[in-house]
């Protein structure tokens, strides 16, 4: 079991009001070059404007493959200008390892932080409204190029160049694209459904949805997160 790649990309941001009519977002991050302290709950200077659905120890930082922006920016060239690495609000960038590379549970030594795999990304409407791209969240759910969010296990420093090295895989027969993949199904069976829900390392809030989703018949109404209405 070995895995180590480079943080390539730092980004923090502050909240602030985007656009008229919608709640204020920090999704517009900005590279940092300089080393950061990573607590419970993230990256030293980073916000989220709604602690509802972002931000908090189990979504304490987000990690997204650089590795996927050759594909969005091929899919719509007129955007590729603002389609590269730190684009879609993450805070930790990587060339090298994706969701299929991961698994849920899987512990990295990033710097002197260590970090745990606890759920992927459930793109929102604010992604299209940060592009310009109306159709980016659901693109995004639909492709499970989503990344994934670390809870911090041991509080440190990390800085752009640092060694990412894999530490504890716990569940190696859930690679992480799978589990985004059965998050956004639809028709997931039930029965997997009830198996991922019962995964120690995952989060509260994916546990209660894989959790509904193991009651059939359940049907999930993502009207306002991906559209915003």
């Amino acid at each position: 079991m070995q895995m180590s790649v480079s943080v390539s990309g730092l980004y923090i941001g502050k909240a602030r009001q985007r656009w008229d009519g919608k709640p204020p977002s920090a999704i517009g991050k900005l590279p940092v070059t300089d080393g950061l302290d990573v607590g419970l709950e993230g990256l030293d200077g980073d916000e989220q404007a709604d602690r509802s659905v972002h931000g908090g120890p189990e979504k304490a930082l987000h990690h997204y493959p650089a590795d996927h922006y050759a594909y969005w920016a091929a899919r719509w060239p007129e955007h590729a200008g603002r389609l590269v690495a730190g684009g879609f609000g993450e805070n930790v960038s990587t060339v090298g390892v994706t969701e299929a590379d991961v698994c849920l549970g899987d512990r990295f030594r990033i710097g002197t932080a260590l970090v745990e795999i606890c759920q992927g990304r459930q793109p929102c409407w604010k992604l299209p409204a940060h592009t310009g791209i109306d159709e980016m969240a659901v693109a995004m759910q639909k492709s499970g190029r989503t990344g994934w969010y670390y809870r911090v296990i041991e509080e440190g420093r990390i800085a752009v160049g640092d060694t990412m090295e894999l530490e504890a895989r716990p569940l190696p027969d859930w690679p992480l694209d799978r589990i985004v993949a059965a998050r956004f199904d639809p028709r997931l069976d039930p029965a997997i459904a009830a198996a991922i829900a019962a995964l120690p390392p995952l989060s509260a809030s994916w546990r209660a949805s894989f959790g509904k989703k193991s009651q059939g018949g359940f049907s999930e109404d993502t009207t306002a997160r991906l559209k915003g209405a």
